[in-house]
């Protein structure tokens, strides 16, 4: 038990929501430790008093909010300026992407502006009188909403909005530009493809290349019966566009009897019964390789599309949606099987504007 004679923190009336004082007033009122301490005395900041102290905080804020405008505009030049394979030294972090260096550095910058001038105009010109808010059950009532709106009008006022409009006009700048940022990010999911799709790396004149010897294939090398692969002469393993052009260019050759040709588009492309497809499977672009010499089918391991090489490679069964394009060929004054020109449409699956 105490013995001190104080005010009883417990006693009733005693510290009761709504009943804060100020410090001076709680000590003299209390002598316990564990008492109500109060809010100390209000003091003024220097932009409350000085006017042209609060001009240097707001364009101190405005120019934050101007950085970070400026850092946005870097970010999206950094897309155009720097070449995704372009890389510099950097100390301490060693060599690195010139263009992952740039967005992060410049990003970085616009967001911590819009923070900063954020939060200098909260700490220098907007309100810092201490307000309490005392508890009250979830469900407001009707005075407490008007309440809050009254609060929300008079925080809007206090926040001087409307009054320091070079703040105004520079963050909302800042907040506008910086999505942008999230815009100029879709350049990554890859370059438009223009008219890539429809075009192969086949031309006329480009010679039938075996794509196991890298030699040029004659009609006497392909026998009945038999499955060549071809690609166009000039593209070389290993080099940087290789992938990209095998995966439309790749071709398979089989000897057909010109009798057992069913469609005539396909026996006038053909040279000798040889005849030139697409290995792109129209499904969703495996490679078709499996043949079955007896019915001419070639099949396509990933679904099991079935096409029929001796009726223009229409599909007999699976999920592709059209046949194989034909490769049309003949042969030149050196005996070389060559193309005719490119397939007469796209080869592979099929996309939406292809028509």
């Amino acid at each position: 038990m105490s013995s001190q004679t104080g005010s009883n923190p417990d006693a009733p009336g005693e510290n009761l929501p709504g009943k804060h004082t100020h410090a001076g007033e709680a000590a003299e009122k209390s002598d316990s430790p564990f008492a109500d301490p109060g809010l100390p005395p209000h003091e003024p900041r220097v932009q409350d008093i000085d006017e042209r102290a609060a001009k240097r905080s707001e364009r101190t804020v405005a120019l934050l909010f101007t950085v970070s405008m400026l850092a946005t505009i870097g970010f999206i030049a950094s897309y155009v300026l720097f070449p995704i394979d372009q890389y510099v030294q950097i100390w301490p972090l060693g060599r690195i992407s010139a263009l992952n260096f740039a967005l992060g550095t410049t990003l970085g910058i616009a967001l911590f502006c819009i923070g900063a001038g954020a939060v200098h105009w909260a700490r220098t010109l907007m309100s810092d009188h201490e307000l309490i808010g005392e508890r009250h059950p979830i469900e407001a009532d009707e005075p407490t909403k008007a309440t809050v709106l009254a609060e929300f009008q008079q925080g809007a006022k206090e926040s001087q909005l409307g009054r320091r409009k070079l703040i105004r006009n520079t963050m909302f700048g800042a907040l506008a530009l910086v999505p942008l940022s999230g815009v100029v990010l879709l350049r990554d999911l890859g370059p438009l493809p223009e008219d890539k799709l429809r075009h192969t790396a086949w031309e006329r004149g480009k010679l039938l290349v075996n794509q196991n010897t890298d030699e040029p294939l004659r009609p006497e090398d392909i026998t009945v019966g038999s499955l060549v692969l071809a690609k166009p002469e000039g593209l070389e393993e290993g080099t940087h566009e290789f992938m990209a052009e095998i995966a439309k260019a790749a071709v398979m050759l089989v000897r057909l009897e010109p009798g057992d040709i069913k469609d005539k588009q396909e026996l006038d492309w053909s040279h000798e019964g040889i005849v030139a497809f697409s290995r792109i499977c129209t499904h969703v672009g495996c490679p078709v390789t499996l043949y079955e010499q007896q019915t001419h089918h070639v099949l396509c391991p990933c679904h099991q599309s079935t096409f029929d090489l001796a009726d223009g490679a229409r599909v007999i069964f699976g999920p592709a949606g059209h046949p194989l394009p034909q490769l049309r060929i003949s042969v030149n004054e050196d005996g070389f099987l060559q193309a005719q020109g490119d397939f007469a449409e796209p080869v592979g699956p099929s996309f939406w504007e292809r028509g």
